[in-house]
């Protein structure tokens, strides 16, 4: 029986650490895959003008992509803005004073927001958020603005990633052991101070981890962006103008002009750029977490 019991827990074991390199060879291989097809155009062009040119007419070969990764971190950086308070003092309501019968009306409500297809926030977006900037906000900041802007692309990017980071965050929050807010609460502490000194403080790193999660995703959605953004080439000087993410750009072009191998190329460009993006974005984020929860131990 022990020797049953050992093979039976070296091959769960070694299963693991297969599936576990599997996930990470899979990883390399979409990054490699990416890169080969980029290769072609990082050969031709020199990699700083691709990226710090602004300039983008591929029929005469020029292929800027700095309004690009500007409107790509622009757009979501307004997003986490708007959706990161908001999902903070929400799931703190929800798991700290929200009476039961609000908790079970709300949690589902937050479930389905979360199950909507991206292209439904974007035809809201579309009615109600670009004639809105267009007629009511943007005229008291700007002689004129189409309301297909970088605000509108934040926001509805920040609608789409607010249930997100509520449904992590409160699942977050009731992973805090009752006994520590009980402690904090028998010794005269009230409900906000023990949310303070706490829930926040033991939650941190589950908060940052929620965030970065949601910002992977707004790095990469396309379909409600690209309905609201407007998808002109150009550096957004302001909220207002109009921008163009790389996920808008490779889903509008990518199979409308692959007979031109460098077009092609360019555009494998743009989606290993994403992919490298995100991939240091979750790199950086994983070492600051660390050094947060190292720093606030209990």
């Amino acid at each position: 029986m022990r020797i049953l019991r050992a093979v039976k827990d070296k091959t769960a074991r070694y299963l693991m650490l297969g599936i576990a390199i599997f996930t990470i060879l899979f990883l390399m291989v979409i990054g490699l895959s990416l890169f080969f097809k980029a290769l072609p155009i990082m050969k031709e062009k020199n990699l700083w003008i691709l990226l710090s040119s602004a300039e983008w007419k591929p029929f005469k070969g020029n292929y800027g992509f700095l309004p690009f990764i500007l409107s790509t971190f622009y757009v979501s950086l307004i997003a986490i803005l708007i959706a990161l308070p908001f999902s903070i003092l929400t799931s703190i309501y929800l798991n700290s004073f929200a009476s039961k019968n609000v908790k079970r009306l709300f949690e589902p409500v937050v479930d389905l927001l979360s199950g909507i297809p991206p292209v439904i926030y974007g035809v809201w977006g579309t009615l109600t958020i670009v004639p809105l900037i267009a007629n009511k906000i943007a005229p008291r900041f700007v002689e004129y603005s189409s309301g297909y802007t970088v605000l509108a692309g934040g926001v509805v990017l920040a609608v789409m990633i607010i249930p997100l980071l509520i449904s992590i965050m409160v699942e977050v929050f009731r992973s805090i052991p009752k006994e520590m807010t009980d402690a904090s609460l028998s010794m005269g502490a009230t409900k906000w101070q023990t949310v303070k000194k706490v829930i926040l403080r033991k939650s941190i790193s589950g908060i940052i981890a929620a965030t970065v999660l949601a910002l992977s995703r707004a790095f990469g959605e396309t379909m409600a962006v690209l309905m609201v953004c407007g998808n002109l080439t150009q550096i957004p000087h302001s909220v207002f103008d109009g921008c163009y993410p790389l996920p808008a750009l490779i889903a509008n072009n990518y199979g409308e002009m692959l007979s031109m191998p460098s077009y092609e190329s360019a555009l494998m460009f743009s989606a290993f750029l994403l992919f490298i993006i995100v991939v240091l974005f979750n790199g950086l984020s994983r070492f600051t977490l660390n050094q947060i929860e190292r720093r606030y131990q209990f």
